[in-house]
């Protein structure tokens, strides 16, 4: 009987050690939940004040609280870490508020964050300001971005659209009133196409009017036509159509004047202009030339597309310009038209070249990050503006059929717009989602 009980004993021993260790391989969040939370808190607990002093985030006290503690107190005078106002558990890992004292500054946190993630035994440790003087330690307990799961909370609205996640657990958002106009960056295969997906997914969901440029004659992007307002599947076209936008940014110029407006949010609902987001599928198409009679579209593109990002954010209208590279090696006004472009996303690219065209002049600490992303993790990017902050992300995957029956049902949403319309696409009744091109453009008039 004492045999058969240790026996048992043992048997159930291993197996709820395989247990856990299966969880913590195939569900990761559930062995968070249950062991790595707990672990990693009462770790925290214990080693906080030792774990800042040695990673040189402790300041001299005051004269006054030295005097108190040596004096009153009768206790040695030690050095003081950043006071914890907050701990917060995630489904993901562990967010901790931080009081920095006088003399200690964000990036003195940020700069010891792989020491802070080494020294608690989490993922990944990020540091975000929050407030003046407060910052946010946000750990993850482990790799979200293996296995993509947006957050539940993550859905579109206003002009903001949850795209991928971040590797903190948080949805990275592409913010059209914070970031107009953006550039994505990345080789073939690197999952460009499926960040798009994403975007044109939570788009086609939004009360605003969506314009393609594809000049793969539209392999891309024809079976968004049901929301799209606009298609341009060759140069000509997009020649035209980029024409058609600059008049209608100088008409909604002339509206915003009328009104003592300076951008179409301060205009009244019922006055305010419909959105227009313009997304370019290849950049590079609209740049080359293969014979000398094509320059002069080349520069009515390219000039209209450097008005458009200078101009045109004021008015509701904002460029999404994606490629596999795009420098000076493009020609004439590439570099001017980058510049313009400042929100940005760095996929997988073939060469460091690449890399720092994409976020040399933003963020220049993420062009590493962006040269190691690896092969077998399409979708996975680096993604910077302006601000100088950068995070690593991964889109979900989604199929194109997925984006395509969204589109269909959204496209009542596809808004009036009679200067538009000329290169409004044709789309059938009925069409099957795995058939041919749901696209025949109409005639676009000279």
């Amino acid at each position: 009987m004492t045999d058969l009980t240790m026996w048992l004993e043992a048997t159930g021993g291993l197996t709820a050690a395989g247990g856990v260790g299966y969880a913590k391989v195939r569900a990761p969040r559930a062995y968070w939940a249950l062991v790595g939370l707990p672990v990693t808190l009462t770790r925290f607990g214990f080693s906080y004040r030792s774990t800042m002093d040695v990673c040189g985030l402790t300041v001299r006290p005051s004269g006054l609280r030295a005097f108190v503690t040596r004096n009153m107190a009768r206790r040695e005078v030690q050095p003081v870490p950043p006071k914890i106002r907050r701990v917060r558990g995630t489904s993901t890992g562990l967010r901790v508020t931080l009081r920095l004292p006088a003399g200690l500054e964000p990036a003195d946190v940020a700069a010891a964050s792989e020491r802070l993630r080494h020294a608690w035994g989490v993922h990944s440790v990020t540091v975000a300001e929050t407030k003046p003087g407060f910052v946010e330690l946000r750990m993850t307990g482990y790799d979200v971005l293996r296995r993509v799961r947006m957050p539940r909370k993550a859905v579109p609205h206003d002009m903001i659209v949850p795209v991928a996640l971040r590797d903190d657990g948080t949805a990275f958002e592409r913010d059209y009133r914070k970031a107009p106009m953006a550039l994505t960056l990345g080789a073939n295969g690197s999952g460009k196409s499926m960040y798009q997906r994403n975007l044109i997914k939570g788009l086609a969901q939004l009360p605003i009017a969506l314009v393609g440029v594809d000049c793969k004659r539209g392999v891309e992007q024809s079976g968004y036509a049901p929301r799209l307002s606009a298609l341009a599947t060759t140069p000509d076209d997009a020649s035209s159509l980029f024409g058609v936008l600059v008049a209608e940014m100088e008409d909604r110029f002339d509206l915003l004047s009328k009104h003592g407006a300076s951008d179409i949010w301060d205009l009244p609902g019922g006055l305010r202009p419909v959105p227009v987001v313009v997304l370019v599928d290849e950049v590079a198409e609209l740049f080359l030339i293969s014979s000398k009679k094509d320059e002069e579209r080349r520069e009515r593109i390219v000039t209209a597309l450097i008005r458009l990002a200078q101009m045109a954010r004021a008015v509701g209208i904002y460029l999404e310009v994606c490629g596999q590279r795009f420098g000076s090696d493009l020609g004439k006004g590439a570099t001017m038209l980058r510049a313009q472009l400042t929100g940005r996303v760095v996929h997988r690219v073939n060469d460091k070249q690449t890399a720092e065209m994409g976020l040399a002049d933003v963020a220049p600490d993420a062009v590493p990050a962006a040269s190691l992303i690896q092969m077998d993790r399409p979708g996975t990017a680096v993604a910077a503006d302006t601000s100088g902050g950068w995070s690593k992300i991964r889109t979900p995957a989604i199929t194109r059929d997925e984006v395509i029956a969204v589109c269909r049902d959204f496209a009542h949403l596809v808004p009036d717009l009679p200067f538009l319309e000329p290169f409004r696409p044709y789309v059938p009744a009925e069409a099957p989602a795995n058939g041919p091109s749901l696209v025949k453009p109409r005639p676009v008039a000279e």
